[in-house]
């Protein structure tokens, strides 16, 4: 009984997934009692999910953001932040707006030109965490790439030259003399 056959036990007219006594025991009693859990759940799951009916819901997890401000869609649709120059405008702001940055929000309702330099820096800052320039700068990973290949290639080269002195022995005259 193949794979397939399993699974269609349960879509056959005369079989009853509902009854799981001696079914669990079995492959097929297995598989059907799982499809009989997930059909049962499936309304539930997908009332749950935050991707609709488009096959089977992926869990939801919670987000703890605290009182940062939804400010766009984001990267994925999902409310998280994050640095990307693929998606440069996160769906949350990088800090909550307490103390400080809550006053300078009300003054950003104004006008522009009042606000000094630093204040709109730190509305900035209190936005995103890094600038673009910033995000695109180098990070000095390439050293430590290259340093790290360099030492496997030199070990590479040291277990050669260990093999070749003390495991390899003394090549025969058959290989080296064209004449045998």
């Amino acid at each position: 009984m193949g794979v397939a056959s399993w699974g269609q036990q349960c879509d056959q007219p005369g079989h009853s997934c509902s009854d799981f006594s001696g079914l669990s025991n079995t492959m097929a009693g297995l598989i059907c009692k799982n499809r009989l859990l997930l059909s049962q759940s499936a309304p539930i799951l997908s009332k749950l999910s935050a991707r609709g009916a488009h096959g089977l819901p992926l869990p939801q997890t919670k987000v703890d953001i605290g009182k940062r401000e939804v400010v766009g869609f984001g990267g994925n649709g999902e409310v998280t932040y994050i640095d990307s120059v693929m998606a440069p405008f996160p769906a949350i702001r990088f800090k909550e707006d307490v103390g400080e940055i809550a006053a300078l929000r009300e003054k950003e309702k104004g006008d522009w030109k009042k606000m000094t330099k630093e204040e709109k820096k730190s509305l900035y800052r209190a936005s995103f965490c890094q600038t673009l320039a910033e995000v695109e700068a180098p990070t000095g990973e390439w050293k430590s790439i290259m340093g790290l290949s360099l030492i496997g290639i030199s070990l590479g080269i040291w277990g050669y030259l260990w093999m070749k002195k003390y495991v390899y022995g003394v090549v025969p005259d058959t290989i080296t003399d064209d004449e045998k």
